[in-house]
């Protein structure tokens, strides 16, 4: 028996080298955050193409190069589907014919490779698939869709600056809000479950204050390179020493600057960290324990008090148990029981959330499989899916997740997942 949803996909072949070669073009012209400036054009220049365009809703620039738009179809639920922008200052090594070579100039004025290390081009190319499904086949839903195209979830920041410059006045409140991520796993395939699936996440910069001096001569000195050597140490039992074993929680030192010459003891010292955890409570333990223990560690060589500060601070990505047992269903009667999985959660972040909790609204996240369906199964049954060099993760200067099934599934899950509401 056809269905809606089954309705709006039967067009998905008549799009499918669209989709395809809008992927390819993204990906080889990735753009860092807040200045995904070309992106957001091509999304604009995608939808002004699409069946009734000029009934769409289009706004542009918000939160610095963020796009909304709205197809307005009725009476009916108000679903809002997300998908992000930004890339990362990796050099790709792909191999891939459509691989990146984009070079450009940062804010700190350095001069950086980018690529979309993390499948943001998939997220976009997926969501304007999906989208102009949708407006092909109207007569089969009712309702409004929102279709966000967010910047900066690299830089954490790009969902609360789309909220910051008014994203709640601009668009119709939704009654649930979507995405989705594509993540190492079998193509064809998803994996969703509700509750907590990723951390919160929150950076810490300390700032140790030495004693300057010739390297021949430490002891005239206070070297706040081996008083940020030592923390870095004393850091790792934050965890393992004063957090319950029943509480999961990460802490992890990312970045240390200091020093200019080899023969010079620098004065300060900096160290950049993050927190990661399912609790508000747990984080804000540790990030107090962290305080604490670089106090400690300056008095103990007596130097100045540090400078502590947090920034970049994200929830939990947390999918609304209903919300995502329709989403299942959906995602079930469309791909099968069969591919779809359970999304194990992972301390991971993300600030997807930041959108529903402007409204307050439910919202559900997923997974999608990036790589060769029959590789990764014969990975699996060897127990090496999570440590073959054909897998790699995202963010690393090798992932290149196959074209299809990939795409297709992506537009795929998000169609069935919005038609959930809005079907008719």
């Amino acid at each position: 028996m056809s269905t809606p949803t089954a309705a709006v996909l039967a067009a998905l072949p008549d799009v499918r080298e669209w989709v395809e070669d809008l992927y390819r073009h993204l990906h080889a012209h990735p753009e860092l955050s807040m200045a995904e400036h070309a992106t957001a054009a091509r999304v604009v220049q995608e939808v002004s193409g699409m069946p009734t365009a000029g009934e769409l809703e289009v706004r542009t620039g918000i939160g610095g190069t963020g796009v909304a738009v709205v197809a307005r179809n009725g009476e009916g639920p108000t679903v809002l589907l997300r998908a992000d922008m930004d890339g990362l200052p990796v050099a790709e090594d792909t191999g891939l014919d459509y691989a990146s070579t984009v070079r450009v100039t940062n804010d700190a004025g350095e001069q950086v490779p980018v690529m979309h290390a993390c499948g943001h081009d998939t997220h976009v190319a997926t969501l304007l698939g999906a989208l102009r499904l949708l407006l092909q086949g109207r007569e089969h839903w009712a309702g409004t869709v929102v279709a966000v195209f967010q910047p900066a979830e690299e830089q954490f920041n790009g969902a609360e600056a789309m909220v910051a410059d008014g994203l709640v006045d601009l668009v119709p409140r939704p009654d649930v809000a979507l995405g989705q991520h594509v993540l190492p796993g079998a193509a064809g395939s998803v994996e969703v479950a509700p509750g907590p699936i990723m951390a919160s996440c929150d950076d810490f910069r300390i700032t140790l204050h030495g004693k300057g001096g010739h390297g021949s001569a430490p002891h005239t000195a206070i070297d706040p390179v081996v008083m940020a050597a030592s923390l870095v140490m004393r850091l790792q039992t934050v965890v393992s020493r004063q957090v319950s074993p029943q509480a999961t929680a990460v802490v992890t030192v990312g970045r240390i600057s200091a020093g200019t010459k080899t023969n010079i003891i620098p004065e300060h010292a900096v160290l950049e960290g993050t927190v990661r955890t399912y609790d508000g409570a747990v984080a804000a333990h540790c990030l107090e324990v962290i305080e604490r223990t670089a106090l400690a560690e300056a008095l103990a060589w007596g130097a100045p008090e540090p400078g502590f500060e947090t920034f970049d601070h994200l929830p939990v990505t947390d999918n609304e148990p209903d919300a995502t047992a329709r989403v299942r269903a959906a995602l079930e009667a469309e791909l099968g029981t069969d591919r779809v999985g359970e999304f194990t959660p992972e301390m991971g972040s993300e600030d997807f959330g930041e959108l529903p909790a402007a409204w307050g609204a439910p919202s559900c996240y997923w997974g999608f499989g990036a790589f060769d369906a029959g590789a990764w199964e014969a990975a699996r049954e060897r127990g090496t899916e999570r440590t073959d060099p054909a897998f790699p993760d995202n963010h690393s200067p090798h992932f290149a997740p196959v074209l299809q099934p990939m795409l297709d599934t992506g537009v795929r899950a998000m169609v069935a997942a919005a038609m959930a509401w809005i079907g008719r």
